[in-house]
């Protein structure tokens, strides 16, 4: 794998956040979250101690989405892992919706307690495409990657059209404790990442996914 070790995308942070929420307030966000019901084009997350609302992605964001998961499909072929997108990933009183996500074929195995979405425990990998807007580029940069670290998930990837001009950042061995990631590799587009673990190891990330570096 062709890469630039321990890079970080340009405004992400390098001091873990622990949420501020104790146990009666999960509970609280966990029940409003359940009982939202949103205009169509709109998700909810519970992302470190709040409920974060946000619209589904513009058309570069959707062709991202798509030739991924098309092509993770193609890779994963008929075994016991597949691709899924709009899918909770649950883990405790947090709920997160990647843009894709890697889990067993049978999801009703892995499924939370109240059905609503897979078990963290389950997920192999996850996948976002980063959103234009200080908040949204904050939220996949800073937040979730805190989230998926302390959920234990192996494999976290960003695919970003606002880093320079377009970088895919790979986070692997997860560190709970330390809410980040003990390997980091960050490339720009045009240079090929691999994944190297799970269901999805040897899966390439190059521009017939990403695109041409951004002008």
């Amino acid at each position: 794998m062709t890469a630039l070790t321990h890079e970080r995308p340009e405004i992400m942070s390098e001091a873990p956040a622990e949420p501020l929420n104790g146990p009666d307030l999960d509970e609280v966000l966990w029940q409003a979250w359940r009982a939202m019901e949103l205009p169509e084009g709109y998700r909810a997350e519970i992302i470190e101690g709040a409920i974060e609302v946000s619209p589904t992605g513009r058309l570069s964001h959707a062709q991202i989405v798509n030739r991924l998961r098309n092509r993770l499909v193609r890779f994963l072929g008929e075994g016991e892992h597949a691709a899924y997108q709009d899918t909770n990933v649950v883990h405790g009183l947090k709920a997160w919706i990647p843009d894709v996500l890697i889990a067993p074929e049978d999801l009703e195995s892995h499924a939370d307690e109240e059905g609503l979405g897979v078990a963290a425990s389950a997920v192999s990998l996850v996948v976002e495409v980063a959103s234009p807007g200080h908040r949204d580029l904050e939220r996949d940069r800073l937040r979730k990657r805190r989230e998926y670290a302390r959920a234990v998930i192996p494999v976290y990837v960003l695919i970003d059209d606002y880093d320079g001009q377009g970088a895919v950042t790979l986070f692997t061995s997860p560190r709970p404790d330390q809410a980040d990631w003990e390997d980091i590799h960050r490339v720009p587009y045009g240079t090929e990442v691999t994944v190297p673990e799970g269901p999805a190891k040897g899966f390439v990330i190059g521009e017939a996914i990403t695109g041409p570096k951004r002008n």
